[in-house]
């Protein structure tokens, strides 16, 4: 693996191009409810695009004027696509679900991605409108990977947060690259420390953050906001134990789900339901007047596209095991 190769694998992975059409219809039905989407844009504290969208039940639908939300944070090669899998275990519930491109990612603006750093500033922005926006009562963050991330450093920055689900953070972006260089090359330490301070100098000057701040283990020992870990049991890009020490870390009321798969499988339906019936009790829904029962033709609407697989980031785990079989092969020559 390159130079090139390793500080792009952390600031510009692949970048998940899509047509807005792959969102689906602005208006669908779940369970004989019909429920709407919004697309629209937000500009961040860097003056930068973000595409964004909130869906929520219509009017009508709609058991009072402000309903708690879920801000869904994608991971590292994601977009807004992959919170589609939610919408069926949310919004019956009458949890809105907020999503949108990080900057640097999908088709937001920005060139480079920070795994947090930045995207936490995003995540503000987002925050701020929801408020402003007298629409919204309690809100829930899930995060995946980077949006993990982002989740947790925010979240010691923001204690209205009503909860957090954290799937697949790291404790600290500098073991991420120790871990990962150790994998995909025979270096001696000293040599891989080198590279590194090399790597963080390209990564400060094209992207504006320090990797050697990028510790989500210092923050969380000050974050009281309930929260529900999450990590793959078969991950080997982030290992388990990050998750692990974050979980011990980890100042307010917690729980852990070990899942089967890896770093980019698709999370089972029974996940999603623990999720939901988590956000369900953290976002006191079941304080909520029940829908009214309408006695009417049944409502025409498209229904959902199917659930989307993380393509660019199972494209990228794919690219890195390929170079760690390589180097394997090559050392079993030697």
């Amino acid at each position: 693996m390159s130079y090139k190769n390793i500080w792009e694998s952390i600031i510009r992975p692949p970048r998940e191009q899509y047509s807005i059409n792959a969102l689906g219809p602005k208006r669908f039905t779940i369970r004989k409810r019909l429920y709407k989407r919004k697309d629209f844009t937000l500009t961040n504290s860097r003056c930068l695009t973000l595409m964004c969208s909130h869906f929520e039940p219509v009017t009508k639908e709609r058991v009072c004027k402000e309903l708690p939300c879920v801000i869904y944070l994608h991971c590292n090669a994601g977009s807004r696509l992959e919170s589609l899998s939610l919408l069926r275990s949310l919004l019956p519930a009458n949890i809105t679900v907020f999503t949108f491109d990080f900057s640097g990612c999908g088709i937001s603006e920005g060139e480079y991605i920070s795994l947090g750093w930045n995207e936490q500033e995003d995540l503000r922005t987002v925050v701020n409108y929801l408020r402003e926006t007298e629409k919204v009562s309690f809100i829930g963050l899930w995060g995946r990977s980077m949006g993990a991330v982002t989740a947790l450093l925010y979240g010691e920055t923001d204690p209205s947060i009503a909860a957090i689900v954290a799937d697949s953070p790291f404790c600290s972006l500098k073991t991420v690259i120790k871990e990962q260089a150790k994998k995909y090359s025979k270096m001696p330490g000293f040599i891989i420390s080198v590279a590194k301070n090399i790597i963080k100098k390209t990564i400060l000057k094209k992207s504006g953050f320090d990797i050697d701040v990028l510790n989500p283990i210092d923050h969380v020992s000050q974050c009281y906001i309930p929260i529900l870990f999450c990590h793959g049991v078969n991950d080997n890009f982030i290992y388990p134990k990050h998750t692990e020490r974050l979980f011990d870390s980890y100042a307010g009321e917690k729980d852990r789900i070990l899942i089967e798969g890896d770093h980019n499988s698709i999370r089972p339906k029974y996940f999603l339901d623990s999720v939901s019936i988590f956000f369900y009790n953290a976002l006191q829904c079941d304080l909520l007047p029940e829908p009214k029962i309408r006695d009417k033709k049944k409502k025409k609407a498209e229904k959902l596209p199917k659930e989307i697989s993380l393509k660019a980031s199972v494209k990228f785990q794919k690219q890195l095991d390929r170079e760690e079989k390589r180097l394997k092969s090559i050392n079993a020559n030697n």
